[in-house]
């Protein structure tokens, strides 16, 4: 502090004067005397720290204008224009004035100006920036804590709101087991009093209200209660399924706290429970008869398998329905569903509690037979299923019978897994259903090796088509009237490359099963109307068409295309069809007939006497030509019973307008016979083999060729 300060603060008397300026400058806040031309008469060390001012910025005569103008380079912030400010704030006061002065560094700095009677002042200025970030700091602590404590409030309702909405029950329990809080939805669950339901409540009360509620376990309030606590105590999160005792099942979920107390939720899930038991047994059972399905057979057989393993055994039956598709089609799938609904109940009425019946598809049902003492035992199961199956069956007013075909196979020695003994009672079945069906096979390694056999065969037969290994023999077909040759009947021939000359009876049956002779079939009409056309206009060919050919859409579109190709006009194609055909869909197959029929092509029913029901369809459709199967030519010579069979046929036709011809006619004796019984035409090895084109051509058809009549010739 300068001489002049010290001179100035020495006034008083009574107080030596640097004691009363050491007193000042000392001070906490900043102090300045200014006299009545507002020029500085002295400040304090706190001043000049405060504002960052040097001794002599601040030396006596400073004009106080100056000051002010420091403060606003430092950056005291106003709302007015400088010189405004200046001429505002000279710190001219006439009462003791106070302002709070901010600037842009954040400090704050308020000050106090004392008037005094020569027209001077004092002032005193504080640094209160700590203070007011204190201040503003406490504000806001007991803002964000009105904040915070609304925020608890709000969620507090929420969690009320909530928890007492929750489809879920909630319960708080203490370590002392001990309900802490808990939902309405827990207490209406388990139908507790709410007035006896509170904080405080002991579990074992709670227990005691529910087992009074009824709304309890299969088990005894003790054992439940030691159940819960152990659940309790374990401190391990568990989920637990109860079923109680009203018929209601509720999820568990049990969770820990840190505090060994214990939160659970309590969910009713029966509806949930009863539609995945449901779904449970749809994903294991057929929808029409409820018996297991493929998936259930698979899991009871493994699991049995894996039970008997010491050496007992067990049965695989597998069964097909004979004639089950004669009632689809003949009744409809309604009354077909029915029955199947019907053997499944007959079937359930002849096993016992430790066997599994399934349906596998379509007609095709698998019995698990688990244990048997011996291989008697499935014989005794067969025979009474092929038994009860068999008889007839009144399906909402409608009469049916049908038979069982039967496959069995026998673990151990049959196989030792699931699949093993499934596939091998398929082969067995194959076997029965081609023994005549309405029995049952035993499974034989042989029957393995055929199987490889026939699936080598089918290879062959899929390739054989696109690489020309078919040929078409033709046979010839005599009028017994003329003598002469009145047609051919094309019969397809196989040359395979590696076994030669394959005959019809070979794959044919193969081609219908596996759905080959569509296509197959589409080939031999083709070729036998493009070869038939080169022949002379008196002379026919006949084809032979399956049921699966009339049961595709196409069939008709193919024979008007071979005879367009051709050039082969309709009257001579002879479509000879079994009454097979007619089986499958009488109305559509009669419709595509007539259709054939309109087109001029000649319709003859082969292998007539051999079915069914042949008669009613002679009054159904006037065939062309019926003929007699070679089973009746056969012993016509011999037997009383062939006789009468071909008289009554030949007759037959003869009245209904068409030929009659036999077929198979291999002697001299048979051919009298049918000649003198009414037949019109023949069909022979006593005039002729099918033969391939060209030896027909040679034999028959070129300019050299002896026609010879029947019975004056050897066989061809």
């Amino acid at each position: 502090m300068s001489d002049s300060h010290h001179a100035t603060a020495g006034s008083n008397p009574a107080l030596p004067g640097w004691l009363l300026e050491q007193a000042i400058n000392n001070l906490s806040l900043g102090f300045i005397i200014f006299n009545a031309k507002r020029e500085v008469v002295f400040c304090n060390a706190r001043y000049m720290e405060i504002y960052r001012l040097s001794p002599e910025q601040v030396k006596p005569g400073t004009p106080i204008t100056q000051l002010i103008q420091h403060r606003l380079n430092l950056g005291l912030k106003i709302h007015s224009a400088p010189d405004e400010y200046i001429r505002a704030h000279r710190e001219n006061a006439i009462v003791p004035v106070t302002t709070i002065q901010r600037f842009s560094d954040g400090q704050i700095i308020t000050y106090t100006v004392y008037p005094m009677p020569d027209g001077g002042g004092m002032a005193t200025h504080e640094d209160i920036t700590s203070r007011e970030e204190m201040s503003a700091r406490l504000k806001q602590h007991y803002e964000l804590g009105k904040l915070q404590e609304e925020k608890l409030q709000a969620r507090n309702f929420q969690f009320d709101t909530a928890i007492n909405n929750m489809s879920q029950g909630l319960c708080f329990f203490d370590a002392g087991h001990r309900l802490i809080v808990c939902n309405d939805r827990y207490v209406e669950m388990y139908d507790l009093p709410p007035d006896r339901v509170g904080p405080g409540t002991p579990l074992t009360e709670i227990v005691d209200l529910r087992f009074e509620a009824g709304s309890f376990p299969a088990m005894s309030r003790d054992e439940y209660l030691h159940w819960r606590s152990n659940v309790a105590i374990s401190a391990e999160p568990t989920d637990s399924i109860i079923e109680l005792g009203n018929g209601r099942t509720f999820k568990i979920r049990h969770r820990p706290m840190p505090d060994l107390g214990w939160v659970a939720t309590h969910e009713d899930i029966t509806e949930q429970r009863q539609a995945e038991i449901k779904i449970e047994h749809m994903a294991h059972h057929d929808a029409l008869t409820d018996l297991a399905n493929r998936v259930l057979l698979n899991g009871r057989l493994e699991s049995a398998l894996a039970r008997f393993q010491s050496g007992e055994m067990l049965a695989v039956h597998h069964l097909d329905l004979d004639q089950f598709k004669a009632v689809n089609d003949t009744f409809g799938h309604p009354v077909g569903d029915r029955l199947l609904k019907v053997v499944a109940d007959r079937l359930r009425g002849l096993v016992r509690e430790t066997d599994t019946i399934a349906r596998t598809g379509g007609d095709e049902f698998v019995i698990v037979q688990a244990p048997v003492a011996d291989p008697t035992d499935a014989t005794s199961l067969a025979e009474s299923i092929i038994e009860l199956l068999s008889q007839p069956y009144d399906l909402d007013g409608h009469q049916a019978v049908i038979g069982a075909s039967i496959g069995i196979a026998v673990s151990p020695g049959d196989g030792s897994s699931a699949d093993t003994l499934l596939r091998n009672a398929d082969l067995a079945l194959y076997r029965a259903k081609g023994d005549g069906r309405g029995t049952f096979r035993f499974f034989k390694p042989a029957m393995d090796e055929q199987m490889q056999t026939r699936r080598v065969m089918e290879q062959d037969l899929r390739k054989a088509l696109s690489a020309g290994e078919f040929e078409l023999y033709y046979q010839p077909v005599v009028s017994l009237e003329s003598n002469k040759i009145s047609g051919f009947e094309a019969l397809i021939r196989w040359n395979h490359p590696e076994k030669g000359l394959v005959a019809p009876a070979a794959f044919i049956p193969l081609a219908e099963e596996i759905g080959f002779i569509v296509p197959l079939g589409e080939w031999v009409i083709r070729q036998a109307c493009i070869t038939a056309a080169q022949w002379p206009d008196h002379l026919q060919v006949a084809v032979n068409i399956s049921a699966a050919q009339f049961r595709g859409s196409g069939l008709m579109q193919v024979i008007i295309n071979a005879l367009a190709t051709s050039g082969l006009h309709p009257t001579r194609l002879e479509i000879e069809i079994t009454e097979t055909v007619l089986l499958q869909d009488k109305e559509a197959t009669l419709a595509v007939l007539h259709r054939l029929r309109a087109l001029g092509i000649r319709i003859a029913m082969d292998d007539f006497g051999t079915g069914y029901s042949s008669l009613t369809y002679l009054q159904c459709f006037p065939f062309d030509k019926i003929k007699i199967d070679r089973s009746f030519v056969k012993d016509v010579a011999d037997n009383a019973g062939s006789l009468n069979i071909v008289r009554a046929v030949a007759a037959l036709a003869n009245g209904m307008g068409m030929a009659a011809t036999a077929e198979g006619v291999e002697t001299k004796e048979q051919l009298d016979r049918i000649t003198a019984e009414g037949c019109t035409e023949m069909q022979g090895y006593l005039f002729s083999r099918p033969l391939p084109v060209h030896e027909i051509e040679r034999l028959y058809l070129s300019e050299g060729a002896v026609r010879k009549a029947p019975g004056k010739t050897a066989a061809a």
